[in-house]
């Protein structure tokens, strides 16, 4: 084993924001039973992947990433935990790993490694440094990487509200993988977001693998007959904004991915009663065709999402609007793909995620005969690619002159200097560092005029290649 004062940990970590979440709470652990965690740049004795598996190009990536790890170092203890390893295992049986941590064996990491160097019996070797890889470089060979806390900045913060999830997707692996719902008791939330505000964080990001079904444990009901009754199956997660609400030193309280059927008129009607609850909404379509999304046993129709797109439009100025949509979905004919592009060019999305479908073993989609090549699939996506790009820039151009506040993140440098942050309703501002006032840094709150735009480097500073975003004053 390690020297103990000596011993050194990194983590990356694959896919969503659960698994940041968790590695962040991983890499906690870890340093309270004195490890060292480093960058996974540098040499450790101890190599974690929290691996990803939501599609075939995540599975892929996280194994690709093993095996890079195993390549250069072949004496250093190379772990996987998460979704890939509950779906396969099959790295632990090739000697691609030397230990296969579960979602649910997460919590016992430090155990759990102890007891595998101890097995060895051996000094573990660090591996020779290797290039850093990149959240948002989408584009590069191992692109869904992060960095193991995130962030380490002391202005955002994501806390997991709940695990698991039942509504399995015809194309989803994950509910097969992260097991059924446990929602955290909002009393446990509380007290973790009062003592981050106390580190210093002014934001937090309320995440999950279902945040829409917070609080349906308890309740012991089925979610789609609560939905199909009218019932209002909101409630818990409502309440835990509004508990939030009350913590001194929080500045903003963002929600990550919500199920259309939860914006209700009574869920709209609780939340809007938050100071600090951000107006940026993030609803998952996957698809405008009311035939694809009964296919995809997603349980709502074009209707439904369009209602609670007016619910939220109607309580909140202009928010933040933004969505997910699959092109090229098994069985999805040319009328189908038109009546969702018709339906995304109707809903005006501040910002979209287009994905090609990608085919996942395991699931009801993937079994599926009618399968839609990949040029058709490319050329779907495009078109959407192109409707929402539209609808993003008119957004951006909606928010010039106005006086918005945001949190500074951090100074990334573009010809000169600049400090970026996010407004309220997530939208990325960047602003000339000597126009900061003395004695505001990183972490605090500042109200800024947009006045145009300027092509920067990517808000994520190990990034390449320059984004166009708004420029405040």
């Amino acid at each position: 084993m390690p020297d103990q004062l000596k011993r050194t940990a990194a983590i990356c970590t694959m896919g969503c924001k659960v698994n940041t979440y968790e590695s962040a709470r991983m890499a906690e652990e870890l340093t309270a039973a004195g490890w060292i965690m480093v960058d996974f740049r540098e040499k450790a004795d101890v190599y974690i992947i929290n691996t990803c598996t939501v599609t075939q190009i995540a599975a892929r990536k996280s194994r690709q990433m093993i095996h890079r790890a195993r390549a250069l170092s072949p004496d250093a203890l190379v772990i996987a935990a998460g979704c890939y390893v509950d779906r396969d295992d099959s790295l632990i049986k090739e000697g691609v790993i030397d230990l296969a941590i579960s979602n649910q064996d997460k919590p016992n990491l430090v155990e759990l490694i102890n007891k595998t160097l101890d097995e060895r019996a051996q000094e573990q070797q660090s591996i020779e440094e290797y290039t850093e890889l990149s959240e948002s470089a989408s584009s590069q060979d191992l692109s869904q990487a992060t960095e193991p806390v995130a962030p380490s900045d002391h202005t955002r913060a994501f806390i997991k509200i709940q695990d698991g999830c039942r509504q399995f997707c015809s194309y989803c692996i994950i509910p097969y993988v992260r097991g059924p719902l446990k929602s955290r008791p909002i009393g446990e939330i509380v007290e973790e977001v009062k003592g981050l505000t106390e580190k210093g964080y002014k934001e937090v990001v309320l995440t999950g693998i279902h945040v829409s079904s917070y609080g349906l444990d308890w309740k012991e009901q089925n979610y789609n007959r609560m939905a199909e009754e009218g019932i209002y199956v909101g409630e818990d997660l409502a309440r835990l904004i509004l508990e939030l609400d009350r913590i001194t030193g929080l500045a903003r309280i963002r929600l990550s991915s919500l199920e259309p059927r939860l914006i209700t008129k009574e869920f709209v009607s609780e939340i809007s009663k938050s100071k600090k609850l951000c107006p940026h909404f993030h609803l998952s379509l996957q698809s405008g065709c009311d035939r694809t999304l009964k296919e995809m046993n997603r349980h709502y129709t074009a209707d439904d999402f369009r209602e609670a797109v007016r619910l939220l439009r109607a309580a909140f100025d202009d928010p933040f609007l933004s969505t997910d949509v699959i092109a090229g979905f098994p069985g999805e004919t040319e009328e189908d793909h038109q009546a969702s592009l018709d339906f995304v060019r109707e809903m005006k999305f501040a910002e979209a995620h287009i994905f090609p479908y990608s085919r996942m073993d395991g699931t009801t989609a993937g079994k599926r005969k009618d399968q839609i090549p990949a040029d058709v699939k490319k050329r779907r996506a495009h078109d959407l690619l192109h409707v929402t790009g539209e609808a993003s820039k008119a957004y951006m151009e909606r928010m010039q002159g106005k006086e918005v506040t945001i949190l500074l993140e951090q100074i990334v440098t573009s010809g000169q200097p600049y400090f970026t942050g996010l407004t309220d309703n997530y939208v990325r501002i960047a602003i000339p560092a000597d126009r900061i006032p003395e004695g505001t840094g990183q972490g605090d709150l500042l109200k800024v005029r947009i006045d145009g735009y300027v092509n920067i480097r990517s808000a994520n500073h190990n990034a390449s290649g320059l984004d166009t975003i708004l420029r405040g004053i």
